[in-house]
């Protein structure tokens, strides 16, 4: 039988409410970290990194991706910082390594990473998930952001449904919606303030998608020639959302522009971090087929489901639920995983993880990252890995 996928679960680091004695009680080997007390652009120095190494080692886990090695905004701008910054970049993944890890996920995603609207979104059943309500996010741009090209992306009936929610909010609720939206990267706790976001917005008034690609490729043409003289695998995240918003171009959001990104420095170091739930947030994505078409530049799998409504909006659903057929994505990934294994590649046990789980029962004793509770992630591992099983069993015995 082929070689189960890697099995991982984030961890943010010593401040994590989630502790690795308690991560290594679900049955994951590899742990997904980075060195978040590190602030993006400076080089991750190889003792740094070889003592955090050695705290998951401890609990006999393995550091198996680094995620993520976040890339400066100088880089995606293209500002007079982009050299020093690169090299910085190149420099921490030669240090990476040398201590022995070989997969680094990151994104290009401009000014903000992964966004949502809610954080504390309750489904009939009790549980709390993470929500992108496309009306919230549409208040804020055209009512509290206030930017200036916005009344025109918007539709009549967009900015009526938007104006209405608005008006339904008190303060509180309004703070927290900006507060949510203005997060900066997991890990941290850092929110920008509205003033700080325009003068990023103004960083980028003539940055498009084009310019934003070039950008990539600018660094990718860089970093990729390093990282396979040294052996990593690079996999770039799709963006989150996988549309623009508030103004910010997005590159990494279908299959054309994966594809794009391969072909900008074809090497096997330059891959893909397959997300099915930033990717399925789009119902004109065909994540099966990408899997099956992409799936040798596949370095590093983000297993979740989201449950995406008429209006654009999505909220995290059961792993198992939502609008991707997670049968049929984990059925060509094992067909990739068959492939790999008949070529002789050492990847076939490709890193997975479970991803942005609900809030369960206890998970709310803790104030844990949102999306990243315990035993809400427990139960999205169990329930892939016995599909995984499952179709793995069912593929042998025909």
């Amino acid at each position: 039988m082929i070689k189960d996928l890697q099995q991982t679960f984030r961890w943010f680091g010593p401040n994590d409410p989630v502790p690795l004695h308690a991560i290594r009680q679900t049955g994951v080997s590899g742990i997904v970290t980075a060195l978040h007390h590190i602030p993006t652009g400076e080089v991750w120095p190889i003792a740094e990194i070889l003592r955090r190494k050695a705290e998951i080692e401890a609990h006999q886990l393995k550091w198996a991706v680094v995620e993520s090695v976040n890339v400066h905004e100088a880089i995606k701008i293209a500002g007079p910082l982009r050299e020093e910054m690169i090299k910085n970049y190149q420099t921490t993944l030669r240090n990476l390594a040398e201590a022995g890890i070989k997969t680094v996920c990151y994104n290009f995603m401009p000014v903000l990473d992964w966004t949502r609207t809610h954080l504390d979104y309750r489904l009939p059943k009790g549980v709390s998930a993470l929500l992108f309500h496309k009306p919230a996010l549409t208040a804020f741009d055209l009512f509290i952001l206030e930017r200036p090209e916005a009344l025109a992306e918007y539709s009549e009936k967009e900015q009526a449904a938007a104006k209405q929610y608005l008006n339904s909010l008190t303060d509180e609720e309004k703070e927290l919606l900006i507060n949510t939206i203005l997060a900066g990267l997991p890990g941290t706790d850092e929110v920008f303030t509205i003033a700080e976001f325009r003068e990023h917005l103004h960083r980028y008034k003539n940055i498009g998608r084009d310019e934003l690609k070039q950008n990539l490729a600018y660094f990718l043409q860089a970093v990729v020639p390093v990282a396979e003289e040294v052996g990593i695998n690079l996999c770039i995240h799709p963006d989150d959302p996988p549309f623009p918003i508030l103004g910010l171009p997005r590159i990494a959001c279908t299959e054309a522009d994966l594809n794009d990104i391969i072909n900008m420095c074809p090497s096997p170091a330059n891959g893909i971090t397959f997300c099915t739930g930033s990717l399925g947030a789009r119902l004109d994505n065909d994540l099966p087929g990408m899997v099956e078409r992409l799936g040798s530049h596949i370095h590093f799998l983000h297993l979740r489901n989201v449950k995406v409504e008429a209006d654009g909006s999505f909220f995290e659903a059961d792993h198992l639920g939502g609008s991707t057929n997670m049968f049929m994505v984990m059925k060509n990934i094992i067909a990739e995983q068959q492939k790999r294994s008949a070529s002789g590649r050492a990847d076939v046990a490709i890193p997975m993880r479970p991803d942005h789980g609900h809030k369960i029962w206890t998970d709310y004793d803790f104030n844990t990252y949102p999306g990243y509770s315990l035993i809400g992630r427990l139960k999205g591992l169990a329930e892939l890995k016995g599909l995984e099983i499952g179709i793995k069993m069912m593929t042998a015995d025909n």
